[in-house]
């Protein structure tokens, strides 16, 4: 004889805020860094994936304009997000903040969008930055679109490295001791108030406070600064400490 009882519903997960993520199919370290950059309580994470290549161009990057309703709408549909973010700084560049925005607000209901450039371009102004030094992964024609980007809104990046790898599967086992050896002497250089690490599968968590300690500027990264915009236009001004000084503004 089946037993059928009955029950209660309590408030759904996440009173604080509710947040959205759309992640590259290959990205490997994104949802690992926002585990240790959202605070636990009260507010919840939802994440999907977008199909993307596993090697980096302008090309394979614009692949995923089409995809994003889609990836979007395969989040939870019966919640209202405070906000969701597209996990790609160099996708966003290539698609551009305002599209991806749109793209994004067709497949879930969302009260705000953004995606690492608009939460690079946030941060800058809240630590009064108009000067990056600017380190990424990719081929150095991927990384020209953010640099006209940044430019266009005011933000010059006169000192520029990379590793020159398209590959992100190597992308991501990328290790501290490079982006701290890169980041050293990019800040050496002069020229910048601050060291930007871009792109959403490196792991610079662990080497933030480290690299800003060591040069005296403060150090953003992809993940830290997409996890900060969610969390303030959301309404969330918990400080995290250890991870740099934007996340205690």
């Amino acid at each position: 004889m089946t037993q059928i009882f009955p029950f209660t519903l309590g408030p759904s997960l996440g009173q604080r805020a509710k947040l959205g993520l759309v992640v590259l199919q290959s990205d490997e370290t994104i949802e690992h860094d926002f585990r240790r950059l959202v605070p636990e309580s009260g507010v919840s994470l939802f994440v999907s994936r977008i199909p993307s290549a596993p090697e980096v161009t302008s090309d394979t990057l614009a692949q995923m304009e089409a995809l994003m309703p889609d990836a979007a709408g395969r989040l939870p549909r019966p919640i209202g997000f405070d906000t969701v973010g597209y996990g790609c700084t160099s996708g966003t560049s290539v698609i551009g903040a305002q599209k991806v925005a749109d793209l994004v607000r067709e497949g879930c209901a969302t009260r705000a969008v953004t995606e690492p450039v608009s939460a690079l371009i946030a941060a800058c102004e809240a630590l009064e930055i108009s000067n990056l030094a600017l380190l990424s992964p990719y081929l150095p024609d991927v990384s020209e679109g953010l640099r006209r980007v940044l430019k266009a809104a005011g933000i010059a990046t006169p000192v520029f490295g990379t590793f020159n790898e398209a590959e992100e599967t190597r992308v991501a086992r990328i290790d501290g001791e490079s982006l701290l050896a890169a980041g050293r002497t990019l800040a050496a250089q002069g020229g910048a108030q601050a060291v930007f690490l871009s792109c959403t599968n490196l792991r610079t968590l662990d080497i933030i406070a480290r690299l800003e300690d060591e040069t005296g500027l403060p150090v953003l990264s992809s993940n830290q600064v997409l996890a900060w915009h969610m969390l303030r236009l959301s309404g969330i001004t918990d400080a995290i400490p250890g991870y740099g000084r934007l996340l205690t503004l």
